[in-house]
């Protein structure tokens, strides 16, 4: 194996590990309930102060690595995150683990939000570069899958603290093999003039955003605290836009939207990752509260998932586009996916995993590993290599952003609709049937306003042209 391939194999493991540690938990919640003592309501800051610290410092650690060099931002976020991880496992009360949490969430924004920029910029070349991101695809694609199996493997057959020791020993590996692999890169530094302003505004206003999407579901979105903290963040973030429109040296160059493929792929992920991640979610919940299945076996139901997300991903999604173009690949993956949530939008209380879910999981996986190569290729497509940093953290912040929203509304949704069912008098599993059969079909408009985004706002190329996507 050449030294460009260990070190793509380096970028994508690490990105694999951030990815899947936002999931790996979920499964591994109960067991930290009981032994920690988290109430329902606090529990769900294990996972939320993870996704608010990850989400808040995507977009200022793309930019840091354009400016003082991706791989030392990706060596320091690498070892925050290792670090941070050996804190989880040994936490004693429920204070720690949140801190600690919040802490390996932001070195995983740190490491992940540079390696799209570092991969383009490690493989030039059109066709290497398609099959690299197309690697890189299938750890943001599968990786919450691989998470939700791992926890429930480690948690059943070890404990809950496993679920944070695992990361030991790769990031361990992964850190000695990137410091001798990565090219060093340096940026023109943190001059005077650098965007302090900004970069206040655009992390308080997103951090405080992600807050307000996971209380929603507390507080419901039309009480006057959620829409208080709503405005309060979208504020700052206007006030962060308007910032980069005078800044001597903007965090976000605004001149970046103006490039239709950043702005149209950037649209596509909110819409496709807030229909996808939710639906691990309800599906997740279906697999256990319906169907009856322990934690170990909803993590292997999701199995087929990942394994045709990496099929399609490795194996085809560069020659589909070689020889159809990303767009078009696109579209279809996307469809594809629209068609699966369609199909999960009619399980009932007496389903069976085989009939009812499994289909759909393969359906689903084929058409995402398709789309997110794609996807993933046009967002960077025409970006100039000055900016590779700040356009992959923004790819990242966008995919964020579309998952803690989609979580957010779906649960709700479910909720809402179980309630009423419930109310009318149906047992408790049809009732929950119900609910997430309303999630669903909400995922599965969500995804078909992503097929007419991509449609609209994505124009077509000559073939040869998108082989870099």
């Amino acid at each position: 194996m050449s030294q460009r391939a260990l070190a793509l194999a380096v970028l994508c493991a690490v990105s694999l590990m951030v990815v899947l540690d936002g999931s790996i938990v979920a499964v591994a919640l109960p067991a930290i309930q009981n032994d920690l003592g988290f109430t329902p309501s606090t529990l769900a800051w294990v996972v939320n102060a993870y996704l608010i610290a990850f989400a808040g410092l995507l977009l200022l650690s793309g930019r840091l690595g354009d400016l003082i060099g991706r791989k030392r931002v990706f060596l320091a976020g690498l070892s925050l995150f290792t670090l941070a991880s050996l804190l989880c496992g040994i936490a004693q009360d429920q204070t720690q683990l949140i801190g600690f949490r919040f802490l390996q969430g932001a070195g995983g924004a740190l490491a992940s939000a540079v390696v799209l920029g570092m991969i383009t910029t490690l493989y030039p070349e059109p066709r290497a570069r398609a099959k690299a991101i197309g690697v890189y695809s299938f750890t943001q694609a599968a990786g919450s899958s691989i998470g939700l199996i791992a926890g429930g493997t480690l948690t059943q057959l070890l404990d809950w603290h496993w679920t944070f020791f695992v990361n030991l020993p790769i990031g361990a590996i992964a850190l000695v093999l990137a410091v001798r692999l990565l090219a060093d890169d340096r940026g023109p530094g943190l001059r005077d003039g650098t965007d302090v302003t900004g970069a206040g505004l655009v992390t308080g206003g997103l951090m405080l955003l992600v807050y307000t999407i996971v209380k929603a579901e507390e507080y419901t979105w039309a009480d006057a605290r959620t829409l208080g903290l709503l405005t309060v963040s979208l504020l700052l973030l206007a006030g962060f836009v308007l910032r980069q429109a005078r800044a001597r040296r903007p965090l976000l160059p605004l001149r970046i939207f103006r490039l239709r493929t950043v702005s149209g792929a950037n649209t596509v992920m909110v819409l496709m990752v807030a229909g996808l991640f939710g639906f691990q979610f309800i599906t997740a919940l279906y697999l256990q509260r319906v169907l009856q299945l322990d934690a170990l076996s909803t993590g292997f139901a999701f199995l087929p998932a990942p394994l045709s997300i990496a099929v399609m991903s490795l194996v085809f999604a560069e020659r589909l586009n070689h020889r159809f173009g990303a767009r078009t690949v696109l579209i279809g993956g996307l469809s594809l996916v629209a068609l699966a949530l369609g199909f999960l939008a009619t399980v009932q209380a007496d389903g069976d995993y085989a009939t009812d879910v499994l289909p759909a999981l393969v359906l689903m996986g084929v058409g995402f590993g398709a789309a997110m190569p794609a996807l993933m290729g046009q967002a960077m497509s025409d970006v100039a290599p000055a900016d590779a940093g700040v356009a992959s953290g923004l790819i990242n912040t966008t995919q964020q952003i579309g998952a803690a929203i989609g979580t957010a509304v779906l649960a709700t949704t479910a909720a809402s609709r179980t309630g009423s069912v419930l109310a009318e008098g149906a047992a408790m599993p049809e009732a929950l049937a119900s609910g997430y059969r309303a999630a669903y079909a909400l995922s599965a408009g969500l995804l078909a306003l992503a097929v007419f985004a991509a449609t609209v706002l994505l124009r077509a190329r000559k073939v040869q042209e998108t082989i870099v996507a």
